[in-house]
């Protein structure tokens, strides 16, 4: 079961606001022992929401989408995930309920327009939000919350929290690198690809560094991740490998080794 990610909002894609959920998203994942496997960003376009959400709920993933679930014009995710599933949007009662109590803890009129965020599509399940009350929601295994991160990232905690706790740890991986000089990855890749196939559930890693002033001068860092028991022996393999080819191998820090 992957985890995946949709930040929505036009401001997003203009620059006028800078995304910070992604970040966010993979620290309480990575504290839970789970990482996060794909992230997608996405204007206020109606069509492009619902064409997006059909086809993340057609699969397995456990889907968090950040944004859009207010009732302003440019407000489109409750109506693209109804839309998406095929579920007609309809009044909940308990958000209802919950913006109601809010409207009047602040003093302000509780209007159509206020309630309009209470309608949901049909079988939603609520997320309580502790900033205002003012609830998210969950359709099977996508959650759908604020844009605002002091609402957005407790509300994910609280899903993580209360629904996948029996998966906490299943994502856990850990990861050792090097850097490498003296070799391009065209002379790697056949090292790289038979590690893999020596160790089932190892990835190989491969980030070069490109030097403007020296551009024959190669160094790559060079690495891999999976489970713990797996890495350290896949490791070895690489290094002996990297230096059986007359690479020369320095730490992530720097110090030759």
């Amino acid at each position: 079961m992957a985890f995946g990610l949709i930040v929505i909002g036009d401001e997003i894609l203009s620059g006028k606001r800078q995304d910070k959920h992604f970040a966010k998203a993979r620290e309480l994942l990575a504290a839970r022992g789970l990482k996060l496997a794909w992230v997608r960003y996405l204007g206020d376009e109606r069509p492009r929401l619902v064409a997006n959400l059909r086809e993340t709920l057609a699969t397995d993933d456990v889907v968090f989408s950040c944004g859009g679930i207010g009732a302003t014009p440019d407000d489109h995710t409750r109506q693209a995930a109804a839309e998406a599933l095929g579920a007609p949007l309809v009044p909940h009662a308990g958000a209802r309920e919950l913006i109601a109590a809010h409207m009047a803890e602040i003093g302000q009129p509780l209007t159509p327009e206020r309630l309009r965020m209470g309608e949901l599509p049909e079988g939603a399940a609520l997320i309580p939000n502790p900033y205002n009350r003012i609830p998210g929601f969950s359709l099977g295994r996508h959650h759908f919350v604020p844009g605002f991160p002091v609402m957005a990232w407790p509300m994910i905690e609280w899903v993580l929290d209360t629904h996948y706790r029996h998966l906490f740890g299943g994502g856990a991986e850990v990861e050792r690198g090097m850097r490498v000089t003296g070799l391009n990855e065209g002379t790697l890749t056949p090292l790289m690809d038979a590690v893999e196939a020596e160790h089932p559930g190892v990835h190989v890693y491969s980030l070069p560094r490109i030097d403007p002033e020296r551009r024959f001068h190669y160094e790559i860092d060079l690495g891999v991740k999976g489970p713990a028991d797996r890495v350290e022996p896949a490791f070895a393999r690489l290094r002996a490998g990297v230096l059986a080819l007359g690479g020369v191998v320095a730490d992530q820090a720097g110090s030759d080794r």
